[in-house]
């Protein structure tokens, strides 16, 4: 299979992407994979230290201002070109969009050059350009059974869940605490804000540790995000054994598994993560993203009882502690969340996402299809 894999900006595109392509891999050792990306993301880092080859184009996300209208325009255009002429160097088999403002020009210029396309939504809110696109391309994966309704009737639909639980799935708590050298008998709560870190959840975090807070026979795992660490590692000074601070941390998974609850945004790829692995947490909405997706997202994990919700505006060290002192009274409370976030998990999403390419393509060296897309519509 020949396939171009594109989405970017963030990791909550990149890291799907990169779950199915290392699935790929592993299925059919000839595939040809080439990723396309903005010039500008995170998936300049990302992917090639992950091994895989990296195109870019110019890209940038849709400005609701007559100001940010021409180069939004231009970007496009600009964009569009190349991405049709890598689509025609490459003869991509399919091509396969995660989101992000660089997926969209690219799975139209497959279209444009009659390549069959398939494209992944993330979120239980569907974002403007997979609804515009959902019509045309072969495929339209889902994340949430919910967001199906969201599409144009004559999109082809099928829930598939999100490639990065497969990644999580099977990781074992034992091993990661071994391997981030935590305490075993200490519980492990795990606060981050996403690939980017997140101001509001970095201002509570470390307003609760001044404080004092940390609740008795409790470690914390800190990732800050890049830009936020210098300053959040001066406001706290010297720090107890029980808290690590870090900018960044690749051995997410790891952290994941390792944690007891999570304190984090509710970006679709991190709730694919934490369900998958069955993890309670205390989601923290962004309100600062496309039709406020993020809530959404957290709402349908709130809904089934896998997390608690706090919207950012409502979200200080004061709720925090109160949430955590009733979280540790009721450890039966933790127990259920995470049973029903396992409920949730799509543990086979790369699989499913897999065979839906090869029911595009048609069978993979001498592989049969088999029924792994259910419910298209």
């Amino acid at each position: 299979m020949r396939i171009i894999i594109t989405g970017g900006g963030t990791g909550g595109h990149i890291y799907p992407a990169l779950a199915l392509a290392r699935y790929l891999q592993k299925e059919d050792p000839a595939a040809e994979l080439l990723f396309v990306g903005s010039e500008r993301g995170l998936e300049q880092k990302i992917v090639p230290a992950a091994g895989f080859k990296l195109e870019t184009i110019p890209a940038r996300g849709f400005e609701r201002s007559l100001r940010g209208l021409g180069p939004f325009s231009r970007d496009l255009w600009r964009g569009l070109s190349r991405a049709r002429q890598i689509i025609a160097d490459f003869q991509p088999e399919v091509v396969f969009g995660t989101g992000g403002y660089v997926s969209a020009p690219v799975v139209l210029a497959a279209l444009l050059a009659r390549r069959p396309a398939a494209v992944h939504e993330q979120n239980a809110l569907p974002g403007l350009a997979n609804r515009m696109l959902a019509p045309l391309v072969q495929r339209v994966c889902l994340s949430f059974e919910e967001s199906r309704s969201a599409f144009p009737r004559r999109s082809r639909t099928v829930f598939t869940g999100n490639p990065r639980a497969s990644e999580v799935a099977a990781m074992d708590r034992v091993a990661a605490q071994e391997q981030l050298r935590l305490d075993p008998s200490l519980k492990t709560i795990l606060a981050y804000g996403g690939s980017r870190g997140a101001l509001r959840i970095n201002e509570v975090i470390t307003d609760f540790l001044k404080a004092g807070w940390l609740p008795p026979a409790t470690q914390l795992l800190y990732i800050t995000g890049e830009i936020y660490y210098q300053q959040v590692k001066e406001q706290l000074g010297r720090l107890p054994e029980s808290v690590r601070l870090y900018p960044y941390l690749d051995e997410m998974p790891a952290a994941l598994a390792a944690a007891d609850l999570v304190i984090t945004r509710a970006g679709a790829t991190t709730l694919a993560e934490i369900t998958a692995l069955g993890r309670p947490a205390i989601l923290v909405p962004s309100p600062n993203v496309v039709h406020n997706h993020q809530y959404h997202n957290a709402r349908l994990l709130e809904k089934a009882g896998a997390a608690l919700l706090i919207e950012e505006k409502d979200f200080n060290h004061y709720r925090l502690r109160r949430e955590l002192d009733q979280l540790g009274a009721a450890p039966d409370m933790l127990e259920r969340m995470a049973r029903a976030g396992k409920k949730l998990a799509v543990p086979d999403a790369a699989g499913r996402l897999y065979r839906c390419l090869c029911e595009i393509t048609g069978p993979v060296r001498g592989k049969a299809n088999t029924n792994g897309c259910l419910r298209i519509e």
